[in-house]
């Protein structure tokens, strides 16, 4: 159902699975919302030191009429699951809201993170930060 969505993920497959994961996981009217949109995509970032990255997406119209893509990094691959989690449901959010407030939460932010809490993806506890984002031993994200 969600192919189309990872079909960048293909040649990193743990950072396919956890997103596939977070697709699934999330309600089906915002599943619905990214399969029905042709502006909706998910991409990885392709960032290369002294080099930059290049993304291609349509340019910003009318509202509601923009792009609506995703970019992830490679790192959530490696960094602790519950944190790449939230980071990938974190990112929907800001795709489904485009970028805009919930509810009576203006800041777009907090939009994102009570969204995303919502289905059940909340932000790591700040005490164990650290941990959550791998820094102690493991690959940061």
């Amino acid at each position: 159902m969600f192919y189309g969505l990872i079909a960048d993920f293909d040649h990193c497959p743990q950072l396919q699975q956890r997103v596939l994961s977070v697709l699934h996981r999330i309600p089906e009217v915002v599943q619905r919302d990214f399969l029905e949109d042709p502006r909706f995509r998910i991409t990885l970032d392709n960032y290369h030191p002294e080099k930059g990255w290049t993304l291609w997406m349509a340019t910003p119209g009318p509202p509601g009429s923009g792009s609506r893509c995703v970019v992830l990094r490679r790192k959530l691959s490696d960094c602790a699951e519950g944190f790449a989690y939230y980071v990938i449901a974190h990112e929907f959010a800001h795709a489904f809201l485009r970028n805009g407030p919930w509810g009576e939460i203006q800041d777009i932010e907090e939009a994102a993170d009570a969204l995303a809490a919502s289905w059940g993806f909340r932000r790591p506890d700040p005490e164990n930060g650290m941990a959550e984002r791998g820094l102690s031993g493991s690959p940061s994200c």
